[in-house]
């Protein structure tokens, strides 16, 4: 008995792959043979929104119907077409040009893919997203390059895009496509010369807004010389740790393999660094390396800094000052005052901290810029203040810190 059991199942097992293999080979085909033509949707209602609308209606009675389709043009060119299953009773059709009437194509399409009789239906989309973005715009100076800043409070999927010119012959020098609330960020690698930009707005349907164009100057910018940093130490700075003293934050080795900057657990937070530039410089924005993986998965653990502050003060001896976990943006505190407050920011890949990707840790150690805002005043020394670590703990640790703006 036991031995015909197994030959039925050698048997059956390859017959149920063939069957199922049949059966995936036809799921293009009609679910049904009813070629019936389908009625077309009642009750319609029409909910305008920004770039589109949500259009509701009733289905036929029918258990023949596999969904609802709109076909409609979003600039008086593109074609879209979205669909809706028979368990909805909304269909949402967007990407709108402008805030204008547009017409609307309905279908019910039956499980035979047997269309309906058009219905045709009204929408007025209120302004798109891209047109509403597009005034918030703005190109200033930034060091080594152009600032461009914005808002977007709809969080829609946009693109700036900026333009660079030779004579009159424009090109894109610059995409930067995010569904932020705030645009803030900076395009550099430009000399302090004239140079003349355009810089639109277009959306994900391939919308585009008009062109707004200005010339710039770039304001200078340069790495500052990490030989001339100095230990400045002060008494509430954190209590090194490990070997890994001030000196190896500027060192020039940033990939984990050696000694870094490291606090002792159980300290006070913040945990903080002080040292000197060795010139008195308008800081524009400087890059943190934390500690990657190596032995141990460091990368987004650990003591790397996830919520942190960067003090500074011209002062040619500046006095120690106890600082808080975090103060707002240019607060004085004895000699010092606040450059800036920063988030480290999560994987790129969306995983969560704990696990982390190889090309996440990857980022980490290609190191992430910071700027520091235009406004802020030259200083001698800086603190960099880590209030939080990505492993809440009492200790903090950096691999390397470099330094640009303009020391002339």
């Amino acid at each position: 008995m036991k031995n015909i059991n197994q030959w039925l199942l050698i048997i059956l097992i390859p017959c149920a792959f063939l069957f199922a293999c049949e059966k995936m080979e036809n799921y293009n085909e009609p679910a049904s043979t009813d070629m019936t033509k389908p009625e077309v949707v009642s009750n319609v209602k029409v909910e305008n929104f920004n770039g589109g609308a949500n259009i509701t209606y009733t289905l036929p009675n029918s258990k023949n119907i596999l969904y609802v389709m709109a076909q409609y043009k979003i600039n008086g060119v593109t074609t879209r077409e979205t669909k809706s299953s028979y368990y909805s009773d909304t269909i949402m059709v967007d990407g709108f040009a402008k805030k204008q009437a547009y017409d609307v194509t309905l279908y019910t399409v039956s499980r035979a893919n047997v269309k309906s009789d058009p219905l045709i239906v009204k929408v007025n989309p209120d302004t798109p997203p891209y047109l509403l973005v597009k005034p918030t715009i703005d190109a200033q100076p930034d060091f080594g390059g152009i600032k461009i800043t914005g808002s977007n409070p709809r969080k829609a999927n946009l693109g700036i895009i900026l333009l660079g010119f030779e004579g009159n012959v424009s090109d894109v020098i610059d995409q930067n496509f995010s569904k932020l609330e705030t645009i803030d960020y900076s395009v550099r690698g430009y000399q302090p010369v004239e140079k003349r930009i355009g810089y639109y707005v277009m959306d994900n349907f391939g919308n585009i807004s008009d062109t707004t164009y200005k010339t710039i100057t770039p304001l200078f910018e340069s790495l500052l010389d990490r030989n001339k940093f100095s230990v400045y130490r002060l008494p509430s700075d954190g209590v090194i740790a490990y070997g890994w003293d001030l000196p190896y934050l500027w060192d020039g080795k940033t990939d984990g393999s050696s000694n870094g900057w490291h606090t002792a657990p159980g300290g006070a937070m913040p945990a903080i660094a002080t040292f000197g530039l060795g010139v008195s410089a308008k800081l524009s924005r400087f890059v943190l390396w934390e500690r990657p993986d190596g032995s141990e998965k460091f990368a987004y653990g650990h003591g790397n800094p996830k919520v942190f502050s960067l003090w500074g003060s011209n002062a040619t001896a500046p006095r120690d000052a106890s600082l808080p976990m975090s103060a707002p943006e240019g607060t004085v505190i004895g000699d010092w005052i606040n450059l800036g407050n920063y988030n480290y920011p999560p994987p790129p890949s969306g995983a969560l901290p704990i696990a982390h990707t190889a090309a996440d840790n990857e980022f980490v150690k290609a190191g992430v810029s910071f700027n520091v805002p235009l406004v802020s005043p030259k200083v001698r020394f800086v603190r960099l203040s880590v209030a939080t670590t990505w492993s809440n703990g009492t200790f903090a640790h950096a691999m390397e810190m470099a330094f640009y703006g303009d020391a002339r």
